[in-house]
């Protein structure tokens, strides 16, 4: 039989990369060491701003007026580059070519220097980074020297203190309800968590909601923003609590999104969550604005023209209905 021809196609590997971006190395979990990184990297203590504009009152509040966070080092478990896992993959199909680790970086900087955590500048590279997100911040803040450089923060924290509001405690089941046995976990620890979390109730809340917020604050960029997803249960709280952190004058925007309408609902429906936009100095907010594009017709605000000679008028009835009317390289526009 004759032989088949095999085709091999190759894709170009797509990951986002940062070419004019540095950051310093961070230890790899496996070449952690107490010599190479202690592992009491001390505390870093945060003060909250007690002279402000009219703000909330909790319980605590007032005796939390600053706070300790420890400065831990954030480990790299994996890469997950999809250009550094293909080319592994290549070259174990390629027989007799040098094979690295499936982890391996080849841009990276030599092992000898490797191990210095924290001393060396080495590519950026997009990270995920599992952990309490105070102690990823404050890591970033102390460790990686990223406070003032960062241009976008996106919170989407628990709703509000309810179970449904901080656990899924089954993958098959997206409908969680506080008070119904069933819906709890079989797992003590986390129930345990959920309860020494929020011992206070929203007092609890607030209070973990503003360390956060201070942390996300020290680290944006002048023209930076800050984004935090919430329901309609605890805006207004959080509007508030923002408005202390970052100030009254910096607040951009409530931003409203429709989601899938609940069912079985004996009051009106909650159709909507909320987007609350702060910048960190809302005069120098980088910002994009949002265009849609428009077709002439009656829908549009479109009611003058100019024609091709330089003249311009107010467009007929006519022409407004039947943009076709108009005459050829003519310039709809509104004042």
């Amino acid at each position: 039989m004759p032989k088949k021809k095999t085709r091999t196609f190759r894709k170009t590997i797509e990951s986002y990369a940062h070419g004019d971006k540095k950051r310093v190395n961070n230890p790899p979990v496996g070449l952690v060491t107490p010599d190479t990184d202690p592992t009491h990297g001390g505390t870093k203590t945060y003060a909250h701003d007690p002279h402000l504009h009219p703000q909330l009152q909790w319980a605590g509040k007032a005796e939390h007026v600053s706070f300790e966070v420890p400065t831990q080092s954030l480990h790299v478990h994996e890469r997950i580059d999809p250009r550094t896992i293909i080319e592994s993959v290549r070259k174990r199909n390629g027989g007799n070519q040098r094979q690295s680790s499936l982890f391996a970086d080849e841009r990276e900087i030599p092992l000898r220097t490797a191990i210095e955590f924290y001393q060396h500048s080495h590519n950026w590279s997009n990270r995920l980074i599992a952990g309490d997100s105070l102690l990823v911040m404050n890591s970033l803040l102390q460790k990686e020297n990223l406070a003032g450089k960062v241009q976008c923060v996106y919170m989407d924290p628990p709703y509000g203190i309810k179970y449904q509001s901080n656990f899924q405690p089954f993958v098959n089941k997206r409908e969680v309800k506080d008070g119904k046995d069933e819906d709890l976990t079989a797992e003590p620890e986390m129930i345990k968590a959920f309860r020494d979390t929020w011992e206070l109730g929203i007092h609890s809340y607030l209070s973990y909601l503003r360390d956060r917020l201070l942390l996300m604050r020290e680290l944006l960029s002048e023209s930076g923003s800050c984004f935090v997803q919430i329901s309609d249960e605890n805006v207004h709280l959080v509007r508030n609590l923002m408005d202390e952190v970052f100030g009254v004058g910096n607040f951009v925007s409530l931003i409203t999104f429709t989601k899938t309408s609940p069912l079985g609902t004996k009051l009106l429906a909650r159709r909507s969550d909320y987007i609350i936009w702060y910048a960190k100095q809302k005069g120098e907010c980088k910002y994009r604005q949002l265009f849609l594009q428009k077709e002439l017709g009656e829908d549009t605000a479109y009611t003058y023209v100019e024609l091709p000679d330089g003249i311009r008028r107010k467009m007929t009835s006519e022409e407004i209905k039947k943009p076709a009317l108009l005459p050829s390289n003519a310039e709809p526009f509104t004042l």
